[in-house]
């Protein structure tokens, strides 16, 4: 038995110009990091004894006796892009709900991609294993999704990612675990209770790319801004205003990015001392990351107590394998 622990994202400031429409013109930068949140995929030989050949557990249980048979799109891609002839069995379990905006999906992909390459016995670097599961995503499962999240969930760390016409180059921002602490002690993770589906927000950005290219400028512009700030300052309390202006930038690329419901919590936690925050992932829902400077973190989690609130912290480790039997 094989088992992958993969790491969750925040992206920060960048989304949207990781679209290969994009970058494959224009050049994509985005500036985050992934956090202490994870998910767990094991994967096993499944025994010749029982009556089906597959057994997949997550939400649903499901056995099946051919690859196509399979429920879960993410895992039915996996199988018949890997060509997986011999029987298995996969579970997954995740610290947080999926269809949350944190890269959760992409989490999925590349540790059950890394999970079964190790059982087999075959070595997979970070740029190849996401290289791969980008490739399952918007090829195979013809997903709408920027380039971005496999990248975080191989590499880990707190990083600027570089999109370039056919390639990408990851650079590690050099910041100590004091100071990353000291970003992430003022940000919150807000659960908006709205379940959201990133292929229909990013189906609509990208169907409005032509219209939105100077949004999308302006938000590559405020990544390299937001990367150069963090490596020359000592106070980071400036992350909550480009986060603001993020924010207003990010709603113009899609009606469906925010709602009423969004902007309401938003709002709210503006005015109890929040700098500003935006929509994790691709909006429309999931969790909203807020920048709030700890001294009024308490009231305004009193104040929001009927919402989930997550604090977090950001890691360095990308997927890798945490068990592995003889």
């Amino acid at each position: 038995m094989i088992i992958s622990k993969t790491p969750f994202r925040i992206s920060l400031i960048g989304g949207g110009t990781d679209f290969p429409k994009y970058y494959k013109y224009h050049k994509g930068l985005v500036v985050g990091g992934t956090i202490n949140k994870f998910c767990y995929v094991s994967a096993r030989f499944l025994p010749d004894v029982f009556n089906y050949k597959h057994r997949i557990v997550w939400s649903k249980n499901e056995v099946v006796t051919k690859n196509n048979q399979i429920i879960h799109p993410t895992v039915k891609a996996i199988f018949n892009y890997l060509k997986i002839i011999k029987g298995l069995e996969i579970h997954y379990q995740g610290d947080l709900q999926k269809n949350s905006g944190l890269g959760t999906s992409s989490a999925f992909c590349v540790g059950l991609i890394n999970s079964i390459k190790n059982l087999y016995n075959i070595k997979i670097n970070k740029k190849k294993l996401a290289l791969i599961s980008n490739y399952v995503e918007q090829h195979v499962m013809k997903e709408q999704s920027g380039s971005q999240d496999p990248i975080w969930a191989s590499y880990g760390g707190f990083n600027s990612i570089n999109f370039y016409k056919n390639n990408f180059k990851v650079n590690k921002i050099n910041l100590s675990q004091n100071q990353l602490n000291n970003i992430s002690k003022n940000m919150l993770l807000i659960y908006t209770g709205i379940n959201k589906f990133s292929h229909n927000v990013e189906k609509d950005k990208i169907s409005k790319l032509n219209n939105n290219i100077q949004y999308l400028n302006s938000i590559y512009d405020l990544a390299k801004d937001l990367k150069y700030e963090i490596l020359n300052s000592k106070n980071y309390d400036f992350i909550g205003n480009i986060l603001d202006e993020y924010w207003s930038i990010k709603k113009k690329l899609s009606k469906k990015v925010s709602n009423y419901k969004i902007d309401e919590i938003y709002n709210e936690c503006k005015n109890l001392g929040s700098t500003g925050g935006k929509i994790i992932g691709s909006g429309g829902g999931g969790f909203l990351l807020i920048y709030c400077k700890k001294k009024y973190q308490n009231v305004l989690k009193k104040r929001m107590y009927k919402l989930p609130i997550i604090d977090f912290n950001f890691v360095n480790e990308g997927s890798r394998i945490i068990f592995k039997s003889k």
